[in-house]
């Protein structure tokens, strides 16, 4: 297990942060530094384990099968309507990420991207209903198989950074990073209507390796 680059600017802030709240306490409130140090040392291990990154390679790549984008627990499994890119029906399947969860996102199929826009927007808890719509969040449409799925990287009241590496009219494989969620967050996925789901809300999933649907 690694970290991940998005992981690397934050780890040295806080290093930095911490070393001279640590530095202070011990020259100005000696009696508090050590209580201090072990709050740090827990507090930074938190962000090392925050941004790991295991090894989730796509053994045997199937593209019949739709693998979950993330780590998390789903949370709505419902017919919608999508008025962003697709303006249609579609099954959502909500996926709530806790900061305890890995954070990277990965592409559930293979993909060639036709839509990728970010929308800054508010911090409201990610299991909010109106958070789909009204957070901070980027929006990812893309065909396989003949058909449009869309992810949408939805922002909590946590996560204030939304890292997204799919570009319009590049081609990924199933298993490819999409992207990174910093601190607490939900990835929505709005499938066809025909597609077999095989979760139900509250299974905790694995991102590449649950099997969320079949296309």
């Amino acid at each position: 297990m690694t970290i991940h680059k998005e992981g690397y600017p934050t780890l040295l802030l806080f290093f930095i942060v911490l070393s001279i709240i640590n530095s202070t306490v011990y020259y100005l409130f000696n009696p508090f530094s050590t209580a201090t140090i072990l709050l740090s040392i827990v507090f930074y291990l938190f962000l090392i384990s925050f941004f790991r990154k295991p090894d989730r390679s796509v053994t045997i790549p199937d593209n019949s099968l739709l693998l979950s984008p993330c780590d998390g627990k789903v949370v709505v499994i419902e017919k919608v309507f999508e008025p962003e890119y697709l303006k249609s029906d579609c099954i959502q399947v909500s996926i709530f990420m806790s900061p305890l969860n890995v954070h990277i996102n990965w592409f559930p199929t293979d993909a060639n991207v036709i839509y990728s826009k970010y929308h800054p927007g508010k911090y409201l808890a990610a299991w909010n209903p109106k958070a789909s719509t009204e957070n901070e969040r980027t929006t990812v449409c893309y065909e396989t198989n003949n058909k449009k799925i869309l992810l949408r990287q939805v922002a909590g009241a946590l996560a204030r950074r939304i890292v997204c590496y799919a570009v319009s009219g590049k081609m990924f494989k199933q298993g490819d990073e999409m992207g990174f969620i910093k601190f607490g967050s939900r990835v929505d996925l709005y499938l066809p209507l025909d597609t077999d789901i095989k979760v139900n809300i509250g299974d905790k999933v694995a991102g590449n390796r649950s099997e969320i649907a079949t296309i």
